[in-house]
């Protein structure tokens, strides 16, 4: 089982077929955000490590076809027991790779352990139907997997995201090439020996760790591609799926979001200021469910303003080893000063600063890539911050009149990922979620996400569904089987 200590003592590797592979292209350092120290490097295992992947997938995916679907239940449920096993050591890693709080990273390896769970008793009811036509006739219509699986995972959430993806994509029998952000390959190259540990044959899971211009374009760009997975960011997503439509295969994208809050007067202030403080500043607000928008009715503003200023100062921001901590560290120095560069020309918009906007005070010394919970109150609509997604703890507040205008402020962007709705009244909290444009919309909650429940976005959110019995049909392919009882 490798750890970031192990790590520091050699190579990180790609894990194609079951072996540990070296990758011979480009260096690529891996930083730990809270200290900016350099925790080890590895290079890109490049367009060679990928074309071994694809190719130890044909074998192993036809392997993995082969087990009847309950045996493929039974070996995901192993897998979740062993990654309950090694639930500390996982999270211990993603906390310090990620620059995740302790108590998050454990929260998340749970939540992996439990997407596993949940797949492996789908494994066997994935089932077709049966058709009868003229002449007594039967269609058989079955749903076969689609193959291999190529999934491309972020940085802000390493083994969320990759167990995320994995556990449905094998539950349906494919074989899955998963290439993590080159930032944070560790713990789902650790989640991809688990698998082998569990069961999974050699092929039909492999961990490419390398560059999306190299070893990603080669997986998406290659017809043994089934299909394209891609979560994090729209530019790239957007080139993700077009590669993959140039062999003719399709893409399921998880974009980003700029999700607004909708609080009417009505609303119960005390869990609405609760939920929406660790909606934006929880994972430093780089969650593409982030609750970067505030939509407040004009006559409880001033008042959900000043509460929301008060939270984000009172809200505890310190390195991800301490378990008291509920704010670490951006991710990078690219995000930091992109962050900061947000912040900046909101203020030079006219957006009132009310909380944060610089380094927090208190930390240990002055490394780690930190910014305060920031909020602004008074911003314009039609502003960069309003509009545009920051993916850092930045909160924007702009007031309302209506319920109609705050339908059209929740909807006046591109992305459609999530919102929400604060209010006591039932018929108007249902009707505005129905008419907030978004692939996930919360009554009085906010960002608690089950793997029950599908999730995805609109429009400039991406397409596709991750998770529930909706992904199942992401990762599978009806074929009709025609009968004819005469012949």
């Amino acid at each position: 089982m490798t750890t970031i200590e192990d790590a520091l003592r050699g190579p990180v590797a790609s894990l194609i077929g079951g072996t540990p592979v070296e990758g011979e292209g480009a260096e690529i350092a891996l930083i730990d955000p809270a200290t900016e120290e350099q925790l080890t490097s590895y290079r890109d295992g490049g367009m060679s490590v990928a074309e071994g992947a694809l190719a130890a997938a044909e074998d192993g995916g036809a392997a993995w076809r082969s087990f009847d679907p309950a045996t493929r239940g039974a070996v995901l449920a192993r897998a979740a027991a062993l990654i309950r096993d090694e639930g500390e050591r996982l999270a211990a890693t993603e906390s310090r790779a990620a620059g995740i709080p302790i108590t998050d990273a454990r929260a998340h390896v749970a939540k992996v352990a439990g997407f596993f769970d949940y797949y492996a008793g789908w494994a066997d009811k994935i089932d077709g139907r049966v058709i009868t036509g003229a002449g007594g006739r039967m269609t058989l219509v079955d749903r076969v997997p689609l193959g291999t699986v190529v999934q491309i995972t972020p940085w802000n959430a390493p083994i969320f995201t990759a167990g995320w993806q994995l556990a449905p994509a094998l539950a349906a029998g494919n074989a899955a090439v998963l290439k993590p952000s080159e930032h944070t390959p560790v713990t789902s190259l650790m989640l991809g020996h688990l698998l082998l540990e569990a069961g999974v044959p050699p092929g039909a899971i492999s961990i490419v760790a390398g560059l999306g211009a190299t070893a990603g374009a080669r997986l998406v760009g290659d017809p043994r591609c089934g299909k394209a997975v891609f979560i994090g960011s729209v530019p790239t997503g957007r080139k993700v799926a077009a590669t993959a439509a140039a062999s003719g295969r399709p893409a399921l994208l998880e974009l980003g979001g700029k999700s607004a809050a909708v609080v009417f007067a009505d609303a119960d202030l005390d869990r609405a200021v609760a939920a929406q403080l660790g909606g934006i500043f929880g994972a430093a607000g780089q969650s593409c469910t982030a609750g970067s928008r505030l939509l407040v009715e004009r006559t409880i503003y001033d008042t959900v303003v000043a509460r929301m200023a008060e939270g984000a100062k009172n809200w505890r921001v310190g390195p991800p080893s301490d378990p008291t901590t509920r704010m670490g560290p951006l991710f990078s120095a690219d995000r930091l000063n992109a962050v900061s560069a947000a912040i900046e020309s909101a203020q030079d918009a006219g957006a009132r600063l009310v909380a944060g906007g610089a380094r927090p005070e208190g930390l240990p010394d002055e490394r780690g890539y930190y910014i305060a919970p920031t909020v602004f109150a008074d911003v314009a609509p039609e502003h960069a911050l309003a509009r545009e997604e920051i993916f850092g703890p930045v909160l924007a507040i702009t007031p309302f009149e209506t319920e109609a205008q705050a339908i059209a402020l929740a909807n006046g962007g591109e992305f459609d990922l999530a919102g929400a709705v604060w209010s006591r009244d039932g018929a108007r909290a249902l009707r505005v979620a129905r008419a907030i444009r978004a692939g996930t919309v919360w009554v009085n909650d906010y960002r608690t996400l089950g793997v029950q429940a599908p999730f995805g976005g609109m429009r400039g959110s991406g397409f596709g569904r991750s998770s529930a019995a909706e992904v199942l049909a992401e990762y599978t392919q009806s074929k009709a089987i025609w009968l004819d009882p005469e012949g």
